[in-house]
């Protein structure tokens, strides 16, 4: 089937079939661990949703770390007040977040353009220093919002005799760490790529990218265009919201670094880095900016040595050297060169470079195969 005349049903089947196989395919790279495995189902859902706002209506945020953070927050009080199951936890770090989006969406979205960007990167460093100054009782400062045995957890204290140590975050019994937890987050993952597909091709969906093409024309039309917009922020917002719920879940542990401005860059180098706009493009960057912070930055001299054991010692002398200032600790001299030949040959992302590849396929096997002759041509 081509990829141009794939419907929405088969390319969901594909996503969910890539997405639960992840701890197969991966394996030969090195990137099978569950830890690891969390971090890209949990990013990309944070990209996915970031891609609803920044590809659909072309507004960039540069603030969406303070909702991941405040869904961090909320997981971790739900997991301290009530339960350590991850259903409450999940809900308050959605509506914190979705609530602190609707504050932030209304006031930044008063304005267009850069100073839009610039207002949702002042929100976004606001909330990262209060949680460090006036919000310190409920955030903890810098130590961070953690687990304590005291905690009254009273919907678990009712119908489970407390244990001797800290308790583990679980969805009715099943551990959310390992294995488990992955398929959790990857189940949620699926969930918010189907979501984001309706969105999509739905009017609603419509009417955004109309405001990206042209919002001046649409508002001369007499629509309204302000409610469009709040809306896909906040529902943005959620998303970010849902991925810091699951970051405490997998690991129960919130902090303020989760809201500082560098995260926010992250998920917009995630975005343009597998395709603006495009509904798989933002889990490919994601999975593969956490692929070079996780593996490409263990590759250390002791590592390319045993690579490169094959070649004279003479020449490993010489190699190891220069590919070490690409990995280990170089590994975002790497990641900068490659967003670099993606913005500047492929400005729609590595989605974009995809489909030129297929194209250039299917274009060279007609030609080989004589279906297209230079006497088939339009016009010879």
């Amino acid at each position: 089937m081509k990829i141009g005349t794939m419907n929405d049903l088969t390319r969901f089947l594909i996503f969910a079939v890539v997405i639960l196989a992840m701890p197969v395919w991966l394996d030969p790279l090195g990137g099978n661990y569950p830890d690891l495995l969390q971090k890209f189902a949990i990013y990309g859902i944070f990209a996915i949703g970031f891609n609803i706002l920044f590809g659909l209506t072309g507004y960039l945020s540069f603030g969406h770390a303070a909702f991941l953070g405040v869904g961090s927050y909320a997981a971790v009080w739900s997991f301290k007040l009530f339960t350590m199951n991850a259903i409450p936890a999940l809900m308050f770090g959605v509506l914190f977040a979705g609530a602190l989006a609707l504050i932030i969406g209304f006031l930044s979205l008063r304005r267009s353009g850069i100073y839009f960007s610039i207002l949702t990167l002042a929100f976004a460093q606001m909330s990262y220093n209060l949680a460090y100054s006036v919000l310190t009782p409920i955030t903890n400062g810098e130590t961070g919002l953690q687990l304590a045995q005291s905690d009254p957890r009273v919907i678990d204290n009712m119908f489970v005799e407390a244990s001797a140590g800290l308790p583990s975050t679980n969805l009715f019994g099943l551990t959310m760490s390992g294995y488990p937890g992955f398929y959790f987050c990857a189940a949620l993952l699926i969930l918010g790529f189907f979501i984001s597909m309706r969105i999509f091709r739905s009017p609603f969906g419509l009417m955004l990218k109309g405001i990206k093409s042209n919002q001046n024309r649409m508002m001369y039309t007499g629509l309204n265009t302000r409610p469009y917009m709040l809306t896909a922020f906040v529902i943005s917002g959620m998303y970010a919201g849902l991925a810091g719920s699951l970051l405490a879940i997998t690991d129960p542990l919130a902090g303020a670094e989760r809201m500082q401005w560098t995260a926010s860059g992250e998920v917009v180098l995630m975005t343009i880095l597998g395709g603006v706009g495009t509904l798989v493009g933002p889990m490919i960057g994601a999975g593969l900016i956490k692929y070079f912070e996780n593996i490409f930055s263990a590759f250390n001299d002791t590592v390319l040595a045993e690579m490169f054991s094959y070649l004279p010692d003479a020449l490993v002398e010489l190699v190891v050297p220069v590919v070490g200032l690409f990995v280990g600790s170089g590994w975002h001299l790497t990641l900068g060169l490659l967003f670099v030949v993606v913005v500047i040959f492929l400005p729609g992302g590595i989605v974009e470079g995809v489909d030129k590849l297929v194209k250039f396929i299917r274009n060279r096997e007609k030609n080989v195969g004589g279906k297209v002759t230079p006497q088939d041509q339009p016009g010879e």
